[in-house]
């Protein structure tokens, strides 16, 4: 379908491609991973002709055509949305153009006549017809409401703008589709149409993402980028990092033989095979991994940071109780009647329609907002740490890093405790002095756990925890709150993080809260089920 070869690319001294060769091939879903800084979306872009290598080429095979989502959210500001879908078909859209053209001559010629007929010919064929409302339905999908399908792009916000030019990649079935992060600014249930769309597409996907659910789910291969090349990988991504993670144990097991190394890979790969029998694309899974050579598996070079959130002081059992709580903004109730008494242990994921209405939540039980009605009493023994999902308050300042953290520390801290917490969120050496007011929005996150795990805290409170965080790190939180022995509220969009992390649900809703002891899969099934 395409491949790249002998790809390299060089910015000054820095490497990030070095003599790549690989091929993506019909009807598979490829994820393209790698650490922060690796070339992830810049490999997108050679792919797509937005970038060119120093050496090497990239060849699509004849005929087929390529759709990418775009990342520039003003380009189509001056069109109507539904015309914006429609674009993504480059060879559609220039018919239709054409033709329009035409029909609207004053002086339409016997030629003129002649070129329509060809246009219609060729409109039909692409299945015109049915452009408008292909579009439509793909818009609907993917939550754009109706009303707002002949509004002009430079109307709509920036996450519905992200969502029209998704149905753009998305419109007129292209041979390969290209997308850079399409799950950014969805919700779960979008996600999920999305993910039951890619799984019923027989074409070629090319993907990267942070969300681990989504590539669990639609992937059948993982690129993974690692000493300036791309190799690929049979199977999803936790297949990828379990596997690798075992090839990483083996690896230092120097009194292993080879023999029995062989026979736990081989048990391994046949214990997720029989796991995949639960997922949406289980029969086409299990036949990619019976394929699956021992010797395909390798440990990876990358580093987790250690998030290890240990409690100073035992809870009580009194931890924190909410009653009467409401919050309203102008012309809007985003909770009210908020009855919680949370539980010692309890790691509850806070839901709502409205993303406000959580960081309102937030906001008011850490002292940064106050509520229109109502209560909220932490126990005695309680001490809480908090992650906002807005954190640039905290960043306006020139300290070093160093500096910046001893502010958090309740004793006079030396620097080698300092840099312990820093070491632990994989800044090292010289990075420490850098000033916190250059930070990137992925280091930023790494300092404020690196603040969260120095406190010491038996209540955790995070808004959003795996922001502008890469994979690896993403996995190493989620890891860590799994294994928390305190209490933990959070809200995330990273379905497998709040999957894996959760045993109780609340939602907050304009009428009230509804509280759930289960995990977020079956919350789903139940409001699912409850909706009907």
């Amino acid at each position: 379908m395409i491949t790249a070869t002998n790809v390299s690319l060089r910015y000054g001294k820095r490497v990030l491609f070095d003599d790549v060769n690989i091929k993506f091939t019909q009807g598979n879903c490829y994820g393209v991973i790698g650490a922060n800084g690796a070339g992830k979306s810049t490999f997108l872009k050679i792919l797509s002709g937005d970038i060119d290598p120093n050496t090497g080429s990239i060849a699509l095979d004849s005929g087929k055509r390529m759709a990418v989502l775009k990342q520039n959210h003003h380009e189509y500001d001056n069109l109507s949305v539904l015309n914006t879908v429609m674009m993504g078909h480059t060879d559609l859209w220039k018919v239709m153009e054409e033709k329009d053209a035409i029909y609207a001559k004053a002086d339409f010629s016997e030629a003129d006549g002649v070129r329509a007929s060809e246009l219609e010919a060729k409109f039909a064929e692409m299945d015109g017809w049915n452009a408008e409302s292909d579009a439509a339905s793909l818009l609907s999908g993917l939550g754009i409401k109706e009303d707002d399908h002949h509004k002009l792009m430079k109307e709509l916000d920036g996450a519905e703008k992200v969502r029209v030019l998704l149905a753009q990649a998305l419109f007129g079935n292209p041979d390969l589709l290209i997308l850079d992060e399409p799950t950014n600014d969805l919700d779960i249930q979008t996600i999920s149409w999305l993910e039951d769309f890619l799984l019923d597409f027989k074409n070629t996907v090319i993907v990267v993402s942070h969300d681990r659910h989504f590539l669990d789910t639609v992937c059948t291969h993982i690129a993974d980028i690692d000493f300036s090349q791309i190799k690929l990988f049979t199977g999803n991504y936790s297949f990828w990092y379990e596997s690798s993670q075992l090839a990483l144990q083996q690896r230092s097991s120097a009194n292993k033989k080879a023999e029995e190394k062989k026979k736990e890979l081989q048990e391994f790969i046949a214990r997720f095979s029989a796991n995949a029998a639960k997922s949406k694309q289980a029969t086409s899974r299990r036949k990619l991994l019976d394929k699956i050579n021992v010797e395909d598996i390798q440990p990876s070079s990358r580093k987790y940071p250690a998030i290890i959130f240990t409690q100073n002081r035992t809870a009580g059992d009194q931890i924190l109780e909410i009653k009467g709580l409401s919050k309203s903004q102008p012309e809007e109730i985003l909770f009210s009647n908020i009855d919680l008494f949370v539980n010692k242990g309890d790691k509850i994921a806070v839901l709502a329609e409205d993303a406000n209405a959580i960081t309102a939540f937030f906001q008011i039980l850490n002292g940064e907002s106050e509520a229109d009605e109502g209560s909220i009493k932490f126990g005695q023994t309680i001490t809480t740490a908090y992650l906002p999902n807005e954190n640039s308050d905290y960043f306006n300042t020139d300290l070093n890093l160093i500096d910046w953290l001893r502010q958090y520390a309740e004793d006079e801290a030396d620097d080698v405790y300092i840099r312990g917490f820093l070491g632990k969120m994989l800044f090292s050496g010289e990075e420490t002095f850098k000033k916190a007011n250059v930070l990137s929005g992925g280091e930023k996150v790494r300092c404020m756990t690196s603040r969260m795990m120095l406190k010491g805290a038996n209540l955790l409170m995070l808004n959003e925890p795996t922001n502008h965080l890469d994979l690896e790190s993403i996995t190493a939180f989620n890891n860590a709150l799994k294994d928390f022995p305190g209490t933990v509220l959070f809200a995330s969009h990273d379905h497998a993080f709040t999957q894996t992390v959760a045993n109780r649900i609340i939602e907050l809703t304009p009428t009230g809260l509804i509280d759930k002891l289960m995990t977020f899969d079956e919350y789903l099934e139940w409001k699912a089920t409850a909706l009907v």
